[in-house]
């Protein structure tokens, strides 16, 4: 199995069945991304350092514009498309195996936690995985401690207050928060 291979495995949403050769080449991706992200995360690096670090955690390049601020941490990173303007702060942890999608502006908060697996359910399965991909709209603001979990889209412009923990799609402009997050309100026309 190569790379490619392996991302269009987790891409068509197909479960990773505990000890598969998709498995095993899960867990040697997973090394360089902790080679990787020991980089970024051991040492001052100029915001150019650490956008050429994330870009080769990533396997693409990100905009001139990417913002981080370490420590960040991820088991994967191949599967992470970043946009535009998209800032992450620190502490942010990023299971991107099942894919995530940060579109343009996008502001990550302080130990977000973006996680994109599941086990299965059954005991005698659990060391199946099953990934589902995280979009995160544009201009998404997503507060300090949240944690979004598999599948989940985040509208164009919403708001995840910190500490939530989003486990539906969050509609458009809708500002969310609690366990399990609920609309609180959503962003008025006068505000947009």
């Amino acid at each position: 199995m190569d790379l490619q291979a392996f991302l269009e495995h987790l891409n068509s949403g197909k479960p990773v069945q505990g000890g598969s050769e998709a498995h095993l080449f899960m867990h040697a991706v997973s090394q360089e991304a902790l080679r990787i992200t020991a980089e970024i995360n051991g040492s001052y690096h100029t915001p150019e350092e650490l956008r050429a670090l994330f870009s080769r955690l990533i396997g693409r390049p990100v905009d001139e514009t990417f913002g981080l601020f370490p420590p960040f941490y991820t088991d994967c990173g191949k599967n992470i498309h970043i946009g535009k303007n998209v800032f992450l702060n620190m502490g942010c942890k990023f299971q991107d195996q099942g894919g995530i999608y940060i579109d343009d502006g996008a502001l990550i908060g302080h130990n977000v936690v973006l996680a994109t697996l599941n086990h299965a359910m059954s005991p005698k399965d659990r060391g199946t995985m099953i990934p589902k991909p995280i979009h995160i709209g544009k201009n998404v603001w997503i507060g300090a401690n949240a944690t979004v979990l598999p599948g989940v889209t985040i509208g164009d412009g919403a708001i995840v207050a910190a500490g939530a923990v989003v486990t539906r799609d969050v509609s458009d402009h809708a500002i969310v928060g609690g366990v399990p997050a609920k609309v609180m309100r959503t962003i008025s026309e006068e505000e947009l």
